[in-house]
């Protein structure tokens, strides 16, 4: 019997909790298969055994940025769009903040807000300040 409260997998991509915006407090969900322990994100089924027996944790936010782009279309101004290789062993797309010519191919970064609330992607912040030394 299906119970409305429950925790299922098919409620991670329920249309409620994508659109609502969540405080860093709460964290990044994301799913880790029972039965091979891949860590994913939003995903039905693992795609390494094709498992539908996934459970839902909640990631500490801590990365590192694996690709980064700057994006100037659809915007008043230029943007970030980074890959993020989150601590946990899966890979997120998100946004850095900070100057964008200061975002690297393997900085670190931490979560600051889940879910941005324009673009309903997570935000990271730069752990360090990039070096200034030179400006």
């Amino acid at each position: 019997m299906f119970h409305p409260g429950s925790r299922t997998t098919a409620g991670v991509l329920d249309a409620e909790t994508a659109t609502t915006s969540k405080p860093a407090e709460e964290g990044l969900h994301y799913q880790r298969c029972r039965w091979c322990g891949t860590a994913m994100f939003h995903r039905l089924l693992c795609p390494v055994c094709a498992g539908s027996d996934l459970r839902t944790e909640r990631s500490a936010g801590l990365g590192v940025v694996r690709h980064a782009t700057i994006v100037h279309r659809n915007t008043p101004a230029a943007r970030n769009v980074s890959l993020i290789e989150l601590a946990e062993g899966f890979t997120v797309r998100g946004r850095v903040q900070g100057p964008l010519i200061a975002i690297r191919v393997g900085d670190r970064v931490q979560l600051t807000t889940a879910a941005d609330t324009v673009r309903r992607e997570p935000v990271f912040k730069l752990c360090e300040e990039p070096y200034s030394g030179w400006f």
